[in-house]
């Protein structure tokens, strides 16, 4: 088990990196069904662009706001049709086979309640759950385990969960307990000095900001497969990409085998870090295709380790917010808003977009700059929760997700 000898701080538990943390119970109500379901949720910290995810590339407005870096069917890298108007980054081959198994949906302009632009703060409420940052030191989804009536242990050796990390992200803070396991690799938490600077000069100088944050991506994605930032004199450096790849593989892939163990637990969480791209984003043949590639790698590595279990498995891949619609002056995109959600399993009714889609003319944008949000989030993940853990509609709406009555569950994810 994970001991700490201090309490951790708010920033430390956002910034728990590559966690995987996992329920040891069966839920009770599904399991009277005849169920066995598995839940994995992956938070991807940094906000991920969506548009250059899933591509509106029916849109009218699509090249105009993108220009030559808008993804297309018939550009020199072709990204991959998922139907006449959204098409998928080329980089994520795997999660294009399994939409076209009918085992991946895509919800686009979705985003939580957050509308500002500050990582912490969008992480606090992505992972609490709560409409406001700073409200709760307990995450959605540990309040939705206290809520579901258990149905007999399924770990032999008692243990309550297992988390890959050495700190607990807020999402899986609360009163169901965990308890670690640590992977060869496991990238550091990012250095809070820095973190601190950034802060203070995205106020006064956001130029060095963006400088300081994206130095910061940088070093966690390379670190996380062992990489120096700094050139080692008379020796070659490994590329990222391979390094990036192996790590989300191996972290995932370990959540999908103890997951598929028929005495192993049912519900975990993971969470790669990297995703601010302010400067270079690269969407093909870039820093984010290398990102976008290596969670596809991920994806199919849960699927393989699940092996019969996947067919009983959903996996919710969500950020805390979206990125500007336009291109900024260093070929990145700065803080957003709406985004994607992605969604993958073998207990999936796939195959589909889902989007309410706002629109890309100017007049459309999100305070003129950001795709508009026109799904709630936490009506996605209510959907997955009530219809395949079978969590409690008055549970999800005053416990889980608090003053969320409006955002009524999402119907028709599971089959």
């Amino acid at each position: 088990m994970t001991i700490n000898l201090h309490a951790p701080t708010r920033r430390e538990l956002l910034l728990a990196s590559g966690a995987l943390f996992a329920w040891a119970y069966l839920p009770k109500a599904a399991r009277a069904e005849g169920r066995d379901p598995r839940f994995l949720t992956i938070v991807l910290r940094g906000a991920l662009d969506g548009l250059a995810a899933v591509a509106p590339v029916g849109d009218p407005d699509w090249v105009r706001l993108r220009g030559d870096k808008a993804l297309l069917i018939d550009g020199a890298n072709p990204a991959l049709a998922l139907n006449e108007f959204f098409a998928l980054n080329p980089a994520m081959s795997e999660l294009h086979r399994l939409y076209r198994a009918g085992q991946a949906t895509i919800v686009h302009a979705a985003a939580t309640t957050y509308r500002e632009r500050s990582h912490f703060d969008g992480q606090d409420v992505l992972e609490s759950g709560l409409t406001k940052p700073g409200a709760t030191d307990t995450g959605w989804l540990n309040r939705a385990l206290a809520s579901l009536e258990p149905g007999g242990r399924v770990e032999a050796n008692k243990r309550q969960a297992f988390a890959v990390g050495p700190v607990t992200p807020l999402i899986v803070r609360g009163a169901a307990p965990v308890m670690s396991w640590t992977p060869a690799r496991l990238p550091p938490t990012a250095d809070d000095t820095l973190l601190r600077l950034a802060d203070l000069y995205r106020h006064t100088d956001p130029q060095l900001a963006r400088v300081l944050e994206e130095r910061m991506g940088l070093a966690a994605i390379a670190k996380a497969g062992g990489v120096s930032m700094a050139p080692e004199k008379g020796r070659p450096q490994p590329g990222p990409g391979a390094q990036v790849r192996a790590y989300f593989a191996e972290a995932a892939g370990a959540a999908g085998k103890f997951m598929a163990r028929p005495d192993g637990p049912r519900v975990g969480a993971l969470a790669f870090d990297g995703w601010d791209t302010h400067q270079d984003e690269g969407a093909v043949g870039g820093r984010l295709a290398l990102l976008l590639a290596a969670l596809d790698g991920a994806l199919a590595a849960i699927e393989k380790e699940m092996g019969p279990a996947w067919r009983e498995t959903v996996v919710t891949v969500v950020t805390e917010f979206g990125r500007t619609a336009r291109i900024n002056g260093t070929e990145g995109t700065d803080h957003g808003t709406a985004t994607v959600a992605l969604l993958a399993g073998g207990a999936l009714k796939g195959g589909r977009v889902i989007a309410d889609w706002p629109g890309l003319k100017e007049a459309s944008l999100y305070e003129g700059r950001d795709l508009k949000p026109t799904t709630d989030l936490r009506a996605v993940i209510k959907g997955v929760l009530r219809d395949h853990l079978r969590v409690p509609d008055g549970a999800l709406a005053a416990k889980v997700f608090p003053d969320s009555v409006a955002a009524r569950p999402m119907t028709g994810l599971v089959a």
